[in-house]
């Protein structure tokens, strides 16, 4: 495990999820940037290892019997990395479940609510013109998001971390609550929910993963401009290429 894993990336909630693991595996790692503002990912060598166009995607050059290996979608990277490392992925079958559960959770629910959020709060007023389709959407997805932090708060009742012991299940769920104020959420509604924010959040390990590439965000897809309008067509009139 002396070979770099090469993480493609963009600092974004997926990507912290991977660069924070990583920080806290302990494990060597090569960042390399992924513009999706760009329309980077969309790029023959990077669908060659992520077909479905997002990153993050690691390679792994130490992989299964000592071969190269590529990963794609965040939680199944998450548990890799688990299984790769012995870390933070539960040392018997019912810890692993209980792990496995949360992240999927957050993969199938947290993670896609939260970003539909954000879109209609943050991005749609600068590409849709029917205000009350906007109102829906942000109204809809804002809602769903609150009940989703509800769930979570309840979990960490008596809790330090989600599954008792840190694992990968709050490395894929810590990165989307950061932008929870974007998110219309009122993180003193969530007084489990917001310790726990704070306790990840804290370390050193987390924090080094969190601000990896930060300087790479400039501008901003609410920024005018052309560049920006650019940005926002490359996410969000996306078709198969």
């Amino acid at each position: 495990m002396n070979r770099p894993i090469e993480l493609h990336y963009w600092p974004t909630p997926n990507g912290w999820k991977i660069s924070i693991a990583l920080e806290e595996m302990g494990l060597p790692y090569e960042m390399i940037p992924v513009n999706i503002g760009k329309g980077e990912q969309f790029k023959p060598d990077f669908l060659a290892i992520s077909p479905n166009n997002r990153m993050p995607a690691i390679v792994d050059p130490d992989g299964p019997d000592s071969q190269p290996i590529s990963v794609f979608e965040s939680g199944a990277i998450l548990q890799y990395l688990g299984r790769k490392t012995g870390q933070f992925h539960g040392g018997t079958e019912r810890d692993r479940v209980d792990i496995d559960q949360w992240v999927m959770w957050q993969m199938g629910g947290l993670g896609p609510m939260a970003g539909q959020t954000h879109h209609f709060r943050q991005y749609a007023p600068a590409i849709i013109s029917d205000q009350r389709q906007i109102a829906y959407g942000a109204v809809r997805y804002t809602n769903e998001t609150n009940r989703l932090y509800g769930v979570l708060d309840k979990q960490l009742a008596g809790r330090d971390f989600i599954c008792g012991q840190l694992s990968i299940a709050d490395f894929a769920c810590w990165p989307w609550v950061v932008p929870y104020k974007n998110q219309g959420i009122v993180l003193e509604d969530f007084p489990n929910l917001k310790a726990w924010f704070e306790r990840v959040g804290a370390r050193e390990s987390v924090q080094k993963g969190f601000k990896l590439g930060a300087e790479l965000r400039s501008g901003g897809l609410q920024a005018s401009g052309k560049a920006a309008e650019e940005a926002r067509k490359m996410l969000f009139g996306q078709r198969a290429r």
